[in-house]
């Protein structure tokens, strides 16, 4: 069985839920139920796909959990930039949070890419 913590993509998603948490606190209380609850479910989304998968027994199973962790990093990446249009956050906080989420993406696409290759015997 895989260890998830020592899943670099993991790690990096594991540090983009801390980032999203803390930068959400001081969005507008109006905004909890809507946009703050989405970004982090979308963000725990991501971590928690790639726990799951690395517990699946056939390396296919693994790959479409990394699949489902990657489509949840995209939705966080638009939710992360729409609270910067609305001014709900500086531009500095969303660099920030987004270099994050450039890092986990990078990451999370070598470890599929990894895992297709050696489905694919290459």
């Amino acid at each position: 069985m895989r260890d998830y913590r020592n899943i670099k993509a993991f790690q990096h998603a594991d540090r983009l839920v801390l980032e999203i948490y803390q930068l959400t606190k001081y969005f507008p209380k109006e905004k909890t139920y809507g946009l703050v609850s989405q970004i982090r479910r979308a963000s725990v989304s991501v971590p928690t796909n790639i726990v799951e998968g690395s517990k699946r027994k056939h390396a296919k199973e693994y790959l479409n959990f990394l699949y489902l962790s990657k489509s949840s990093l995209a939705e966080v990446e638009y939710l992360l930039d729409l609270p910067r249009k609305l001014d709900f956050i500086k531009e500095t906080e969303y660099k920030k949070t987004d270099s994050i989420v450039q890092e986990t993406s990078k990451t999370l696409y070598g470890l599929i890419n990894t895992i297709e290759k050696n489905l694919s015997g290459l």
